[in-house]
């Protein structure tokens, strides 16, 4: 069974892996915990622990249980209540760390009792911020602080120093594919690739390298980026020439979801075919968004069924 290890945080990530959890593959994901924002930011605030938003959301995706089961974990309770807008998922994992004290002891607990497909590890165990850094050279602090900003950021760091989680590499070493997510460049993705002990890591692995590349931009983030942009931020991180391949939309927007599109500051990301070419990167492309709860999203099982068939052409 091929093994693939993905990198990714919160709504992009856990997309992909609704999809990616119906083939017979050996899935690592691998997810950012330095979101600040909402319940998982009052929880932090309260608990000193990591973000533990993305993960449980990446968790249900990858969870084999019953709608209702998922259903419950994932009931939010109302914002007037005393423990308002905390899920219920968030609540059980912040009494695992509370109990246990790190996702190395308390995620296998929730993995077993959601019967979750494949591995899943936080990027670190470390309760910090992502700080951004604008070309005028302000440092923004925090996750939500980025995203609201609007502003250029043109470098990312933590606030303090931080441990990837061994395991984390001993999975790059296996890997037969890493895959970054799609998904926020700034604050899923980069908050992985900023760390130069994974950018080693996957500077040796003998695993291809693909990128998952976004649908539609995101505003103040990556306003007028086509995929080879999003590739070259990546690159710029874990070396030039180390993306392989590239999964990407090929599709114009119907009027409807250009409208929407538009409403939200965002566009399509332009798939710029001749530039990938000249960078050797292979493209697989298709059709492939859908509007799912009212969001533009990856359509997850054709999106997986294109990433598994990169894989099975590969042998």
């Amino acid at each position: 069974m091929k093994k693939i290890v993905i990198f990714g945080g919160g709504s992009g990530l856990s997309q992909l892996l609704k999809g990616l959890v119906q083939f017979p593959l050996d899935i690592t994901a691998v997810v950012s915990v330095a979101d600040n924002g909402k319940s998982t930011g009052k929880l932090r605030e309260e608990f000193d622990i990591p973000a533990v938003g993305d993960i449980t959301k990446v968790l249900m995706a990858m969870s084999r249980e019953s709608k209702g089961i998922k259903d419950l974990f994932n009931y939010r309770f109302a914002k007037s209540s005393s423990i308002g807008n905390h899920s219920i998922k968030n609540l059980i994992m912040t009494a695992l760390l509370d109990l246990h004290g790190d996702f190395a002891h308390s995620l296998p607990i929730l993995c077993d009792l959601l019967q979750v497909k494949g591995k899943l590890y936080p990027l670190i165990e470390d309760n910090v911020n992502i700080i951004g850094i604008t070309k005028e050279g302000y440092e923004i602090i925090g996750e939500e602080q980025i995203t609201k900003s609007k502003r250029e950021i043109i470098d990312l760091k933590y606030s303090k120093k931080v441990t990837i989680l061994p395991k984390v590499l001993e999975e790059v070493k296996k890997a037969d594919l890493i895959i970054f997510s799609s998904g926020s460049l700034l604050t899923s993705i980069m908050p992985h690739v900023i760390v130069p002990e994974l950018q080693e890591a996957i500077r040796k692995s003998k695993a291809k390298k693909m990128y998952i590349a976004n649908i539609i931009t995101q505003p103040g983030e990556t306003d007028g980026f086509t995929v080879s942009n999003h590739i070259n931020v990546l690159e710029r991180y874990i070396g030039e020439n180390t993306m392989d391949v590239v999964v990407a939309n090929n599709a114009k927007f119907p009027k409807s979801l250009a409208i929407l599109a538009e409403k939200e500051g965002k566009e399509l990301v332009p798939l710029d075919e001749e530039i990938l070419k000249q960078k050797n990167i292979q493209i697989i492309a298709d059709k492939l968004f859908k509007l799912e709860e009212g969001f533009i999203r990856h359509d997850s099982l054709k999106t997986a069924y294109l990433i598994f068939s990169y894989l099975m052409d590969g042998e």
